[in-house]
């Protein structure tokens, strides 16, 4: 018997990473998954890979993401669970940001899950509960230098969290959010490739190792099963312990500005 029988889920941000964990997680305990992401053909084969029903769908389109989730509604028989998991960043200094990059950090972190939010609540009312987790992180706790929409975006969920957490707790809706750290996934293949990082990053981790999908997929499973029903409006930072540390990405602007610039703005070093 698992965690999640008998449950109806959508993830969104479930081609890949953190997302696909998900996905395969719940699954294996005994979820219906419909996976969403904006690669379709990807959200395709984790949705064969686990037996579910997939939408390519950009989770800033909040007609889209509604129309999809009533779709996977529709298709699943109901919704019991939705894990907000779309994400994006970049990295530059706040004054170099350009505004439509700016805007869609933001747009498809926070927007993306408050639509998530918006199309899952009135399925979850009609069948008389369920529960939402949405993806922040600690960089939304401990800025680092270079992610400024990134860090805003995800520190605002956990406001928007605890927001929906108080107005859906009545109603038997249980919101939450995990906070992961370093953990190997699309969005952090290219800071491993850094130099030493991936080293420096285990150091900073007093589990000593960087995390893998799976460890938030446990944790995503455990706040969706009943072992977390009296568990709402909380943020569970699930990063091996690297924010003990300070921010999870300290140093790597001026790693990357000094190999683009140079020392002190100066041509690249040779």
């Amino acid at each position: 018997m698992g965690l999640l029988d008998g449950q109806r889920a959508v993830v969104t941000g479930g081609a890949s990473g953190i997302g696909r964990g998900a996905c395969r997680r719940m699954s294996a305990e005994g979820a219906r998954v419909a996976v969403f992401d904006l690669d379709g053909d990807a959200a395709a084969a984790v949705a064969e890979e686990v037996g579910g029903f997939s939408f390519g769908v950009d989770v800033r389109d909040a007609d889209a993401v509604r129309a999809a989730v009533d779709e996977a509604a529709g298709q699943l028989g109901g919704l019991d669970a939705i894990f907000n998991n779309a994400g994006t960043g970049s990295m530059a200094r706040l004054h170099e940001y350009e505004p439509e990059e700016f805007r869609r950090v933001v747009d498809v972190n926070l927007h993306g899950v408050w639509h998530g939010i918006r199309a899952a609540v009135p399925h979850m009312l009609a069948g008389g509960g369920g529960s939402i987790v949405n993806t922040a992180s600690i960089s939304g706790i401990r800025p680092s230098p270079g992610e400024g929409p990134y860090s805003a975006a995800k520190a605002a969920i956990v406001a928007l969290t605890q927001s929906a957490a108080l107005e859906y707790g009545g109603r038997g809706i249980r919101v939450n959010a995990v906070a992961p750290g370093a953990i190997r996934s699309a969005m952090t293949t290219p800071l491993l490739g850094l130099g030493d990082w991936e080293q420096t990053w285990t150091e900073r981790t007093p589990l000593g190792r960087v995390g893998d999908p799976e460890d938030i997929a446990d944790v995503v499973v455990f706040l969706c099963s009943d072992l977390a029903r009296y568990v709402t409006g909380q943020v569970l930072v699930v990063d091996g312990g690297m924010i003990l540390h300070g921010a999870g990405i300290d140093g790597v602007l001026d790693y990357v500005m000094q190999m683009l610039e140079g020392p002190a703005g100066g041509p690249p070093p040779a």
